[in-house]
């Protein structure tokens, strides 16, 4: 598996979360505040787009996932 795919997984699944947690037709909603965990990934991914600026992807790296 390679730092990309990884990265896409994860924030799919942080994303999928947050919104079962913070949606109020959820059976698992907690707060409408995990929406804000929504937000922050959406807006990660949005600036890595463009700076190429992950630190999940530079950890990964670290740990000796390949690119």
């Amino acid at each position: 598996m390679t730092v990309n795919r990884i990265v896409h997984i994860f924030a799919g699944f942080v994303v999928m979360l947050s919104l079962a947690l913070g949606t109020d037709a959820s059976p698992l909603f907690v707060s409408h505040y995990w929406l804000w965990v929504t937000l922050f990934v959406g807006a990660n991914l949005f600036q890595s787009g463009f700076t190429q600026f992950c630190l999940l992807g530079i950890i990964l790296k670290k740990l000796g996932v390949r690119e």
